[in-house]
């Protein structure tokens, strides 16, 4: 109903009574008056089945009305007509609310009730004129949505968003002391793994079962990720907060969680924190627990850590990042470097080949070598993006000079990187001649870590004319079975067993097995950290083919030229 209906001079009656039934009814809705004085209602078509009663008369009155009405304060048309703040100039006054009614069958039904109240002679209302609509449908699609915003559709607990919003409130009022626990399923991939997705679904919910049981009423228990809950601790004091870890770990420890395929034994880590005192903000207080959690995995399985602040802790993870902003500066800048290391024939004392070490050029000129910074690019998840960078310049280091043989290293992650390996077959393909020029070095312990997918990118280099080598042979569980399933051109002894050689009886034994291992495979060894004239002699003599070493020949950044490449070796 538009206000210029009412402007124009006509009675709310009589709009009534022309529309309700050719238009209002049409649409399933149910007009009313309600004569505000007489407390008397007066229903258009259609009132039985929308208010579900059997006799309108019992909803003739708005006390009557209201008795059935089922709102929160200040939602019900009682209130919102007889106290509203507005006043009628003549067009009425609109409102709109929802509420719900008790029907004649027990059962609750949800209405929209739109309309407008009209003052008398002295502003107050008079009469009320408006529509009533179901809107149960509407209301289930919304209590559905909230849900679905709210909590978690697997365990009914809250969501993330919602858990991060228990937590917002905490740190927010701070009247007393408060607590965060992160607490992660141990093993669920294996569980996975072995029952299935859905035995894991099952582990799941069961936690959150147990954990609910366990949580205070004013605490807030939420799913903050697969495997992992969040409790929101209110009122809880540091002292206590490793009994309540404890407690709640031991209510799922304690008993198997039973599933559709049988009793599954569980157990689950903690990672706990007291706010405020530890954590100002949501994220801090997430990323702590994170780290505490992840220090409890580290220890063994069911058990759990409080985060306490450390300086030291700290000054590292501003060191790592800075050190990352400088490995993506000098990345972006081209300062990343390779020094080449000189490999020796131990009969002809030339060298065979060089290995690419990365190096960093510091903006003030200074060069980083590897071990300052690979661990922490390791760490930081970086280290993909220098072995690219590594590849490309030994690509072009090949192209540049013909006359030389590279040796290039490749981590653990970059074995399986698709983009890697993708990017070194076209470089490859596009000029073959470069393969039969470059080995590619990978660890034993990688290699060993999944055999078959190690086997795999060795196959595919190997196709393309590279050689492989195994670097630090003999670091990890060397066996005939595991040089049998790699299919390798070199072996190089890690550096460990050559050092102290000559004063190591326990070294030269683990050498001269290595080598005899080795060659029962036709497989030529390289020994790296050779430092002395001494190790040079006992080496050639185990039968050992190539040398590395500082005193064979340090790294540099510039290859020799072709003739200025002699004999280093006695």
């Amino acid at each position: 109903m538009d206000s210029d209906t009412f402007r124009a001079g006509q009675k709310p009656e009589k709009l009534l009574a022309r529309r309700s039934a050719d238009v209002v009814s049409a649409v399933g809705d149910v007009s009313y008056r309600w004569s505000i004085k007489e407390d008397l209602i007066e229903w258009g078509e259609g009132a039985e089945p929308l208010l579900g009663v059997t006799n309108p008369e019992c909803v003739k009155t708005g006390r009557a009305f209201g008795a059935r009405s089922l709102s929160q304060k200040g939602a019900s048309r009682y209130e919102t007509v007889m106290y509203s703040r507005e006043s009628d100039n003549g067009g009425g006054v609109r409102y709109e609310i929802e509420y719900q009614l008790v029907d004649d069958y027990g059962g609750k039904r949800w209405v929209e009730d739109r309309g407008r109240w009209f003052a008398d002679a002295d502003g107050n209302p008079e009469i009320a004129v408006g529509v009533l609509r179901a809107i149960d449908q509407r209301r289930v699609r919304d209590d559905q949505l909230v849900r679905l915003s709210t909590f978690d559709e697997l365990t009914g607990l809250l969501n993330r968003v919602r858990l991060k919003g228990e937590l917002s409130d905490v740190l927010t009022q701070a009247r007393t002391p408060s607590a965060f626990l992160l607490l992660a399923v141990d093993n669920l991939a294996r569980i996975n793994e072995s029952y299935g997705f859905d035995v894991g679904d099952e582990v799941i919910v069961g936690v959150a079962e147990r954990l609910g049981g366990m949580s205070r009423r004013a605490d807030a228990l939420g799913r903050y990720s697969g495997n992992k809950f969040g409790v929101v601790l209110r009122n809880c004091t540091h002292d206590r907060l490793g009994d309540v870890a404890e407690r709640l770990l031991g209510s799922v420890r304690d008993q198997a969680i039973q599933t559709s395929r049988g009793p599954v034994a569980i157990t689950m880590s903690a990672g706990c924190i007291s706010l405020p005192f530890h954590a100002q903000t949501v994220e801090a207080a997430l990323a702590h627990a994170e780290e505490a959690l992840m220090s409890a995995k580290q220890m063994h399985r069911d058990s759990y850590v409080v985060y306490a602040p450390s300086r030291e802790r700290e000054k590292m993870r501003q060191r790592n990042i800075h050190l990352a902003d400088e490995l993506i500066s000098a990345l972006n800048d081209r300062r990343i470097r390779l020094a080449y290391q000189p490999i020796f024939s131990s009969r002809s004392g030339e060298p065979e080949f060089y290995e690419c070490l990365i190096r960093l050029v510091h903006e003030d000129g200074r060069i980083i070598a590897a071990g300052s910074f690979i661990p922490i690019a390791e760490k930081l998840g970086l280290i993909g993006l220098l072995d690219y960078r590594v590849m490309e310049l030994a690509i072009e280091t090949l192209r540049a000079r013909p006359d030389v043989k590279l040796a290039l290293n490749v981590s653990g992650g970059t074995t399986s990187d698709r983009m890697w390996l993708d990017a070194l077959v076209a470089q490859l393909r596009s000029d073959p001649g470069l393969a039969t020029r470059l080995t590619v070095e990978i660890t034993e312990t990688v290699a060993i870590h999944d055999m078959a997918e190690a086997a795999g990118f060795i196959s595919q280099l190997r196709d393309l004319g590279c050689q492989i080598a195994i670097d630090d042979f003999g670091a990890g569980y060397t066996s005939f079975r595991n040089l049998r399933a790699l299919d390798v051109d070199l072996v190089k002894i890690d550096g460990s067993f050559v050092q102290n050689l000559i004063e190591n009886r326990d070294n030269q034994f683990f050498v001269r097995t290595l080598v005899e291992l080795a060659h029962n495979f036709n497989l030529p060894i390289v020994a790296e950290w050779v430092s002395n004239e001494d190790e040079v002699a006992m080496l050639r003599d185990l039968g050992v083919e190539y040398l590395q070493g500082f005193y064979l020949g340090e790294p540099s950044l510039d290859l020799p030229e072709a003739e200025a490449q002699s004999a280093a070796l006695g």
